[in-house]
């Protein structure tokens, strides 16, 4: 009675405030009649929506989507092998170590199997609290990972031993990351882009494929360990191939432990001006490092005279069956010291080193006394010469050095040699060349010799009068002391 006559009083003391309750109560009524009366109109057409929706949305999910690393969800999820410990609070008789079976799921005290696999820890422990609300009040599950399965994942593209990997994580507690499976797949060719590399990874449950795209050149330079992901099983790694190379990028990515083995034998092809062309096998191992070009060309005897070192070029086959030409300057390491021109070769390679059309004489010198040639030829000098043979000479020799070598002319020689050299092709060029000491170096009078050069000193006139009247006269003065006896 008393709060009804509040009420009363209330409201004919304050009609206002009454008029404003009633109102908005109205409108609250009207609003919920409203919506369910346009829900129950709608919800035919809804519900014939929902499998369109659903499709949709699965059909999504099965597509690969793209995302950035800063976009990544890198949170571990469970699978069959995971070691993890389950803590039920207060009830420590259900808490305990378990193994997370092939099919995903853990053998619980009481309620059985629950199915864990692709959810986090933290999920993991919400399932499990789930399935024991029908045993407990209010459980409280935490569950830890305690040691996770071997890693398998796949790794293809640029790489020395493409194929499938189980990686065991190390200490039984870190998981393997990016750089730790391409070492395990024998390392990076010289043809790979670490620019672009691709993890392809399963999102958990569902069926999405998120592809991640790492820079491992910003890891190699700038530290940035971000790039070294830590890997999933089902995880797949693509090394694509550069398309084009920068050969001081190339030698860097060689002296890292990402690239390729260098204990392992490479099989590699040199062919052009050089003197023994051919494949050479190159031995590996820690302490005589990484094969260069420069090494396989002194390997193949040395570049001749004639080589053009300004286009030296290295052909080598990628992973997909493609081909990169890469274009060397040797005349900008010797000049300039330029190191960054000695690639370092991998298998399969080929050294090309062309004809120069074009040469000084100075040229012609300066290449002979690099490294890149032959520490000596050997020319053979015949006739009148003190010490007549084969002569072991620099590579820089010219034809009047190579008489001089093999102790000069007699005073029988005349000064017009004749050169015959053997030529690759199994032809035979001869010339006649007058020989002058003082000369320097010169194509037409004064050529530097190769290796296997005959140079053939012949008799002056005197020389060869004085042999035919010793020839014809010879016989009557050796019988001269006969008619002396009677």
């Amino acid at each position: 009675m008393t709060s009804q006559l509040k009420w009363r009083v209330n409201w004919w003391a304050h009609p206002q405030r009454f008029l404003k309750n009633f109102l908005s109560v109205g409108l609250a009524i009207a609003a919920v009649t409203y919506v369910e009366t346009y829900s129950e109109k709608a919800r035919p057409a809804l519900a014939a929506s929902l499998p369109a929706l659903a499709a949709e949305q699965n059909n999504n999910q099965r597509q690969s989507s793209s995302i950035r690393l800063s976009q990544l969800d890198d949170a571990y999820t469970l699978g069959a092998g995971d070691t993890i410990a389950i803590s039920i609070f207060n009830v420590p008789e259900y808490s305990g170590t378990q193994q997370v079976l092939a099919d995903g799921s853990v053998s619980m005290p009481v309620i059985g199997l629950v199915n864990v696999a692709g959810l986090t820890p933290q999920e993991a422990g919400s399932a499990i609290a789930i399935a024991y609300q029908r045993e407990l009040r209010y459980p409280q599950v935490t569950v830890v990972l305690e040691s996770p399965s071997p890693v398998r994942v796949a790794i293809s593209g640029e790489v020395s031993q493409p194929g499938t990997y189980t990686i065991v994580p190390e200490n039984n507690a870190q998981l393997p990351t990016v750089t730790q499976a391409l070492q395990a797949a024998g390392g990076v060719t010289q043809a790979a882009d670490l620019r672009q590399v691709q993890l392809r990874r399963q999102n958990g449950r569902q069926a999405v494929t998120q592809t991640i795209a790492l820079d491992l050149w910003a890891l190699l330079n700038d530290g940035d360990v971000r790039q070294d992901l830590t890997l999933r099983d089902g995880d797949a790694i693509v090394i694509g191939e550069t398309d084009s190379v920068d050969v001081a990028e190339t030698n860097r990515l060689s002296a890292s432990n990402l690239a390729s083995d260098n204990e392992a034998e490479i099989l590699v092809a040199v062919v052009g001006e050089v003197f023994r062309p051919g494949a050479y096998q190159f031995e590996g191992g820690a302490n005589k490092g990484r094969t260069t070009v420069t090494q396989a060309v002194q390997q193949a005897g040395g570049v001749k005279p004639s080589a053009n070192i300004r286009q030296v070029q290295v052909r080598r086959q990628t992973r997909s069956g493609t081909e990169q030409i890469i274009d060397l300057d040797f005349w900008q390491l010797l000049r300039s010291g330029d190191i960054s021109q000695d690639l370092v070769l991998q298998q399969g390679d080929t050294v090309i080193i062309p004809v120069a059309l074009e040469t000084t004489p100075g040229e012609v010198v300066e290449l002979a006394a690099a490294n890149l040639s032959p520490d000596e030829v050997r020319v053979n000098v015949v006739g009148e010469v003190t010490s007549p043979g084969m002569v072991a000479v620099a590579p820089n020799t010219t034809l009047s050095q190579a008489v001089l070598a093999a102790g000069g002319f007699t005073n029988r020689a005349k000064e017009t040699v004749e050169l015959v050299r053997l030529n690759p092709d199994g032809s035979v060029t001869q010339r006649t060349v007058e020989v002058d000491v003082s000369e320097g170096i010169d194509p037409v009078e004064n050529p530097l010799l190769l290796n296997n050069d005959v140079v053939i000193v012949g008799r002056n006139g005197r020389a060869r009068l004085s042999d035919s009247l010793e020839g014809v006269l010879g016989p009557v003065f050796r019988l001269l002391p006969i008619f002396n006896l009677f």
